[in-house]
């Protein structure tokens, strides 16, 4: 099994995800922009981005994809609730939530304050992904109130894919005292050596 990776990206998901389980995997640095546009690559991820997963003849692509597919391929290390329960449901909505949800609004508060040049910048849209973020960690927090994880006692591959994406979230401060469930919730994540293997470079 090979993961294409890069660093401070969404391929540090899966490779989470890997670390979590403790299978075999050989782990392929890529450069962006470069080594991820060669015709190789393209055969593999036609994005021409990270994540990408080979395990056999199967080549996958879609970081929320890649750690759905591990969860199932590893059963007994009960990274997914059981198919066809309320929890797989609930599994099914939190891993969705992290890309639709918390995502987007990082993603637009760091093009329009981080990244693009200030010419560029529009800041309507820093204040609209400011409220939308607001709502969002409104939810997360009284989801994990009271909880280990997400779901419970067990941690899933929905933690993986919220507690990944909360980390863009604390690394540009954007955890503040209202959210103190959830900055709980992420250190214990954070305590987790497969996180911490995965997080290290």
């Amino acid at each position: 099994m090979k993961l294409y990776y890069s660093t401070q990206s969404r391929a540090v998901r899966p490779r989470w995800m890997l670390e979590e389980i403790g299978a075999p995997y050989e782990l392929v640095r890529l450069q962006l922009g470069t080594d991820t546009k060669t015709p190789a690559y393209l055969k593999i991820n036609p994005n021409g981005t990270v994540p990408a997963l080979v395990d056999g003849d199967l080549a996958l692509f879609e970081s929320a994809a890649i750690c759905q597919y591990l969860a199932d391929r590893y059963p007994e290390k009960r990274l997914a609730p059981p198919a066809g329960t309320p929890a797989r449901g609930l599994y099914y909505q939190w891993i969705h939530y992290a890309m639709s949800g918390l995502e987007p609004p990082l993603v637009a508060i760091f093009l329009h304050t981080i990244r693009k040049p200030e010419a560029e910048r529009i800041p309507a849209l820093v204040g609209e992904a400011h409220t939308q973020l607001e709502t969002v960690l409104r939810v997360i927090e009284q989801a994990v109130l009271g909880r280990t994880f997400i779901l419970g006692d067990q941690l899933t591959a929905a933690d993986v894919m919220v507690g990944s994406t909360l980390v863009w979230a604390q690394m540009m401060s954007l955890l503040g005292d209202q959210q103190p469930a959830t900055a709980a919730y992420l250190a214990r994540l954070a305590s987790r050596p497969a996180f911490q293997r995965a997080m290290g470079d």
